[in-house]
């Protein structure tokens, strides 16, 4: 009878870690039914459940480092590189060596020490009225500095961190007084106080209310949905010399997993063709897997040329950013 206890707790221990080994946790920035349907996929491809706890990046963040080894989650997702770099520097995350992700993933979109990777492109362009402008009417972002634009522009505030991230490009190609005085610019042509959201200020553009405005891409795919928004046009931005500003949307494994096999299986599952394509339609951003195919909602706004800069950047001069909007008077 005593023999027979043994054998049962060890059956009991062994079906346990098999049950730990068989699923993982995503502590994640991006809403849940964005990433449910992929998951369900993953799972029917490998037999592994992958369980989802969303909220702020900032406060899973701090949950992730105040739980330590105690931690629940195997891979920390967000989006905007600032925040991944932020997690890197904090030591949420663990080197990851695997062929798969250094080959799918093109450098300047991922960390230089592989510690998180960006598996769809978030492109931050033009967008403007055809009621009240043409396409020939623009060039660059630091065009919309100029005083021509005045009571013209509307943008969202520079307390995101996707504005943050786009001054963080600018500061890298042009120094910090130059884009200083582009943004110093832009707050001199602002049409109405800042917006708290993209959505907001590509409304504005369609109401009248202002001519023109600086957005991320699919924000404008979801409202062309309705066709009272059908006067908005997106124009690519600085294509005759850095290229349009593109950041990503990311994830890294939390250095305290116990499943790394398993996390980085869902993590090169993530780069695949497959999950790629099916990704970027559902959330109407861009792939970064060359070859994979774009929503076709995005496909009338052909080719563009990038801004290349690796995005690791856009967290390390993060700060700088912040400290120039405050001195430019961006709020």
């Amino acid at each position: 009878m005593k023999k027979l206890s043994i054998i049962l707790s060890l059956f009991i221990l062994i079906s346990c870690a098999n049950k730990l080994e068989d699923e993982l946790t995503i502590f994640t920035s991006r809403q849940p039914q964005l990433l449910e349907p992929i998951l369900n996929e993953f799972y029917q491809d490998t037999g592994i459940k992958v369980n989802l706890l969303s909220g702020n990046a900032q406060v899973l963040m701090e949950r992730i480092s105040v739980e330590g080894k105690d931690s629940k989650a195997d891979i920390f997702m967000t989006v905007d590189a600032g925040v991944l770099w932020q997690a890197a520097e904090r030591n949420i995350f663990s080197e990851v060596d695997s062929n798969i992700l250094n080959t799918n993933i093109p450098d300047y979109l991922r960390d230089a020490n592989n510690q998180w990777f960006g598996f769809s492109k978030r492109a931050r362009t033009i967008v403007f009225s055809d009621d009240q402008y043409s396409a020939s009417d623009f060039s660059t972002y630091e065009d919309l500095s100029d005083p021509k634009w005045k009571g013209k522009l509307c943008l969202r505030t520079s307390k995101k961190v996707y504005n943050r991230s786009l001054i963080a490009s600018m500061i890298d190609s042009y120094g910090f007084e130059k884009t200083k005085s582009v943004v110093s610019g832009w707050v001199s042509n602002l049409a109405t106080e800042v917006f708290s959201n993209d959505t907001s200020a590509l409304k504005a553009v369609s109401s009248g209310q202002c001519g023109v405005t600086i957005v991320n891409t699919y924000y404008l795919a979801r409202l062309l949905d309705d066709p009272q928004y059908d006067n908005l046009r997106l124009f690519w931005a600085n294509q005759k010399n850095r290229g349009v500003h593109v950041n990503i949307s990311g994830a890294g494994i939390v250095n305290t997993s116990n499943n790394k096999e398993n996390a980085i299986k869902l993590l090169e599952y993530f780069s695949s063709k497959k999950a790629q394509e099916f990704y970027a339609s559902a959330v109407k951003e861009y792939p970064v897997v060359e070859g994979s195919e774009i929503n076709e909602a995005i496909k009338s706004w052909g080719a563009f040329v990038e801004d290349n800069i690796n995005v690791s950047k856009l967290g390390s001069l993060q700060k700088e950013a912040v400290f120039l909007a405050q001195e430019a008077g961006y709020k």
